[in-house]
């Protein structure tokens, strides 16, 4: 008889790409979440949300390598409906949403949404293929004042989640202004044009010097190797360099500066006349150059964006793995797309919208020790007889009915130290003890485990002596005392 081959135990490893996220992690979240959301409905959008999983079809071609439908995105095929796939982002099936309802849905349409997207990309350090969006978008509007209005909002919510004023910046393009700086140098080949993009991108990271470079040659990155050049003159590559160095001490410098760029371009005059409305319409509500500023090194890569472009940088330092200081930088964008909708209908939708990226904005919230990233346990009801289980579920039922956060112990009770020890992993701030003598008497312990702590960092015995770490308290005051506890923890 063969022998029947044993499988092998599936290994318990998180994917490539992703991770899990426990506790506090997830609290900090649904709290900013939350917030933002605060915000958003302050501003009269309404909460949307849509399938993970979109046609590959509706996605579009707005992906990077899309030759094949799987290319940047987790797709499959279903057997009779054709490739489908995890959404990329959150503006294409806003896109599709906008169509399939579009006799339904009041116009503008305005509307938020937040989930995790999905990203079949090559990962790296802080780097996922799952990661957590939060977009606002109105659709609908062909106004700059849309534009406007989606800059003040987002400023808004950066401070509402704790980004205070001056640690932030919300910088404004228009992408009119460039397509006109690129006609000034008449390129008509896409992927050539496409090139003068990427570099332009670069500006903040080599400078005016290594975008001349990049422009035309070449240059050598920091580790020696070299990156092959756009292969333009030094005549074709100055609107661009124009364009990028603009930017002056006052918005009517810079707007100056921009007519001279574009030229006799049409349309970098609309886009530049865009620029000023938005500009004019922000400085009406309050928001100064030093929360939202006109800035034409911002591109945005994705190529659907049309028109305004916008992105919120952290200005803060921090230090990175190897000790050295560099700024926190983009944790949000966004801009005009007004063919994104059209793609369905064949009819000219006007859209504007951001998207925060929420798991970045709660890094650099850490990082500036604005949140621990720890949360407090629940008070823990620990259990001395089994036989008077009912008297403990009674207690944490007391302490659930005031609000406070409790939980009887449900492991093996016959090591006490266990009990205490399983509190500690649970970053509990008390733990109830009630024996068969205390309960005779009609009293309970209280022991203040974030005290004790303390005492076992280095607390002296008359600090200790002042506020004991466990104390002995009437039954019918639990509630009571164990809130004076949470109150001092």
């Amino acid at each position: 008889m063969a022998k029947v081959k044993k499988q092998p135990r599936p290994k318990a490893v998180t994917p490539k790409g992703f991770r899990d996220y426990f506790g506090a992690e997830v609290d900090e979240r649904n709290a900013m979440l939350a917030e933002i959301a605060r915000v958003y409905a302050l501003y009269g959008f309404d909460p949307l949300e849509t399938s993970g999983v979109e046609t590959v079809e509706a996605l579009g071609k707005f992906l990077p390598d899309v030759d094949r439908p799987n290319e940047g995105v987790f797709a499959w095929e279903e057997d009779d409906s054709g490739w489908v796939a995890l959404r990329y982002d959150l503006t294409a099936p806003l896109a599709r949403v906008a169509a399939q309802y579009r006799n339904d849905l009041p116009a503008p349409y305005r509307r938020y949404a937040m989930g995790p997207v999905w990203r079949n990309e090559k990962p790296g350090p802080g780097r996922f293929r799952q990661f957590y969006q939060c977009d606002a978008d109105t659709v609908g509007s062909a106004s700059p004042a849309a534009d406007a209005e989606i800059c003040a909002m987002l400023a808004d919510t950066l401070e509402a989640v704790g980004i205070p004023r001056g640690d932030y910046l919300v910088r404004v393009n228009n992408r009119k202004v460039l397509n006109g700086v690129l006609e000034c140098m008449g390129l008509s080949d896409e992927t050539q044009r496409d090139a003068v993009l990427r570099t332009i991108d670069k500006f903040d990271k080599v400078g005016e010097a290594g975008v001349r470079e990049l422009l035309g040659p070449g240059r050598k990155d920091a580790s020696g190797a070299f990156i092959d050049g756009v292969g333009l003159s030094s005549e074709q590559a100055e609107p661009v360099v124009a364009f990028l160095t603009s930017k002056a001490a006052s918005a009517e410098e810079t707007f100056a500066n921009l007519r001279a760029a574009v030229g006799e371009s049409a349309m970098g005059a609309e886009g530049i006349a865009e620029l000023e409305q938005i500009a004019s319409l922000l400085a009406a509500q309050g928001y100064g150059p030093d929360r939202i500023e006109v800035d034409p090194s911002v591109v945005r890569g994705l190529g659907y964006y049309t028109g305004a472009v916008f992105e919120a940088e952290l200005t803060f330092e921090i230090m990175d793995e190897k000790g050295r200081p560099r700024q926190f930088g983009s944790v949000a964008g966004g801009g005009r797309y007004d063919d994104l909708v059209k793609r369905f209908t064949g009819q000219a939708v006007p859209a504007t919208g951001v998207s925060i990226g929420v798991d970045r904005l709660l890094a650099a919230l850490r990082a500036k020790g604005r949140t621990s990233g720890t949360a407090q346990g629940p008070v823990v009801v620990t259990v001395m007889d089994r036989d008077r289980m009912a008297d403990y579920q009674a207690m944490v039922g007391e302490l659930r009915n005031a609000g406070i956060r409790a939980e009887v112990y449900l492991g093996n009770p016959k090591n006490f130290g266990n009990q205490l020890k399983y509190a500690d992993k649970r970053a509990s701030p008390v733990a109830v003890i009630q024996g068969g003598d205390e309960a005779e008497r009609g009293v309970v312990q209280l022991k203040d485990l974030v005290l004790g702590a303390k005492l076992a960092e280095g607390l002296t015995r008359e600090e200790w002596a002042e506020q004991p770490a466990q104390v002995e308290v009437a039954r019918a005051d639990l509630v009571a005392e164990v809130r004076k506890m949470l109150d001092r923890a």
